[in-house]
């Protein structure tokens, strides 16, 4: 048996969802081990997983039609941002 899932990964210049084929059993890990060789560098393991816009671990199986989902570190937090263009106003 096996398990297909996709997996979305945003750049700033553009989005990818990658369709996958997986062994039953598979973890959301060896999702972005299998993008590895199509990225090189790109540094995917080093993103956040999710699970349908939910963080997930690393090591939680995968369902068939999940949407596996790796995010990138913020680069401002909103609510800071936010805070700083009030005090600009005052």
């Amino acid at each position: 048996m096996s398990v297909r899932v996709s997996v979305a990964v945003a750049w700033p210049a553009r989005q990818e969802v990658i369709d996958l084929e997986l062994p039953e059993g598979s973890t959301v890990a060896d999702a972005i081990a299998a993008l590895d060789a199509r990225f090189p560098g790109a540094g995917l393991a080093q993103m956040r997983p999710g699970i349908w816009s939910r963080p997930c671990a690393a090591g939680r199986r995968l369902r068939d039609g999940d949407r596996v989902e790796l995010y990138r570190p913020l680069v401002a937090d909103a609510k800071q941002m936010r805070r700083a263009r009030v005090r600009a106003k005052r």
